[in-house]
């Protein structure tokens, strides 16, 4: 008896795929019954049976162009944005307002790292999204913002400060910072798999952003205050302690909406999903932009509790991610690949814990990392596939991962 790649007798599809236990586990992982498809069997586990190999698909150059263009982009935009930080705040203001900047970028990217932690996006990825935000993102401000205060009403200088706070910037700096979730949805698509993703790109876009904006608010009152030094730990209070995470969850309402269209792909759900997202992040940069004498009461009465709802609700999401990733790897149980106690080891925060702690007294803690992220990349590849997304593609990964997996765990063990 043959068995197709798909580790069914006779090449003959499952009539009644949900017949499996948990094969539609969550709203995270729903996916269509005519998109999903048994796990390869294992040949290993199968002696007499044979694993058609599907031809390779044909390869782009994946995202190296993506990278390209996205530095170049960023180091034109730095032709605009470096001579107008210097110009408002000096080169003493400059270095200050760098080097402060660095904490609360560090809280952030730290937070981004803990989130990304399940299933890692690539590292060139997670820097085009923070050049795009430093650079990209702020020089497209800049050159927008003037087009909006021609629209500014002029009958006072507090009313054009107050529309140019609570228009002008939440449109032009929440439109220019999603235009690279946009960019990194379309032309990345294959690391664009759900809201946990979005989430991540969509942070460190906004940690990019505040970073260079920080230096700005920093180093213009070193450069202009008659009382540096208090007005600058006032500043730094404001930004540095109090909301280092504005902009990630002004930009992050985007990424997330973003995130749950890229789980059923199309262009077009893409695109729509920006324009959506744009909406709940300008409201919330607004409201924000527009706290006033009441400054105080407002920020703990409205702002700690929304960030408080978006830190459970992240949460959340790393908790599917987590029964997503179990679920999948249960399939490649059933077909041979890992043992039920395999799947419960790489498939949940304890037991990937205990995994490496286990790892670490036998000095192979880097090899049981390894044998983790081969697993991971593996799950979220089969997720792909039922998701309906570059079938082909994602079914040759799929057959490469799975060859992998044997050596990936006997290295754990030697």
């Amino acid at each position: 008896m043959t068995m197709n790649h798909h580790g069914q007798p006779g090449g003959q599809p499952n009539p009644r795929p949900y017949l499996e236990p948990g094969a539609n586990p969550t709203w995270m992982g729903r996916v269509q019954p005519a998109n999903y498809q048994q796990a390869p069997g294992n040949p290993a586990s199968l002696p007499h049976q044979t694993w058609a190999i599907p031809p390779a698909p044909r390869r782009s150059m994946g995202t190296l162009p993506l990278v390209i263009g996205g530095a170049i982009l960023a180091l034109a935009s730095l032709l605009l944005v470096l001579p107008f930080l210097l110009g408002n705040t000096g080169i003493t203001g400059f270095v200050i307002g760098f080097i402060a900047s660095l904490i609360p970028l560090s809280v952030v990217l730290l937070t981004v790292r803990l989130i990304d932690r399940w299933e890692p996006e690539p590292k060139r990825l997670l820097w085009f999204a923070f050049t795009w935000g430093a650079a990209v993102s702020i020089a497209g401000t800049l050159l927008i913002q003037p087009v909006f205060a021609l629209a500014a009403p002029t009958t006072s200088e507090e009313a054009f400060t107050y529309f140019m706070a609570t228009v002008q910037a939440p449109i032009v700096e929440e439109f220019t910072k999603s235009l690279g979730l946009l960019v990194l949805i379309l032309a990345a698509r294959k690391y664009f798999d759900g809201p946990v993703d979005g989430v991540v790109f969509a942070f460190t876009i906004a940690a990019g952003f505040a970073f260079t904006e920080n230096i700005l608010y920093f180093g213009r009152e070193i450069a202009s205050s008659t009382d540096p030094g208090t007005d600058f730990v006032r500043i730094f209070i404001l930004r540095g302690v109090m909301s280092p995470f504005a902009h990630a969850v002004f930009t992050g309402t985007t990424g997330l909406i973003m995130g749950f269209a890229a789980r059923r792909w199309h262009p077009g759900y893409a695109v729509l999903a920006f324009f959506i997202g744009l909406l709940p992040a300008m409201f919330l940069h607004s409201r924000w932009n527009s706290m006033g004498q009441d400054f105080l009461v407002e920020y703990f009465v409205v702002q700690v509790p929304i960030f408080l709802i978006a830190a459970v609700g992240i949460i959340l999401l790393r908790v599917a991610e987590g029964k997503l990733t179990r679920q999948r790897l249960l399939e490649y149980a059933r077909a041979g690949w890992f043992t039920p106690a395999e799947v419960e080891m790489l498939g949940t925060s304890r037991g990937r814990r205990q995994a490496l702690r286990w790892a670490s007294t036998r000095g192979r803690a880097a090899q049981m990392r390894a044998f983790i992220k081969g697993a991971t990349a593996l799950a979220f590849t089969r997720q792909r596939i039922l998701s309906g997304r570059d079938v082909p593609v994602h079914q040759h990964d799929e057959l490469e991962h799975l060859r992998e997996i044997p050596a990936l765990r006997a290295a754990v063990l030697q």
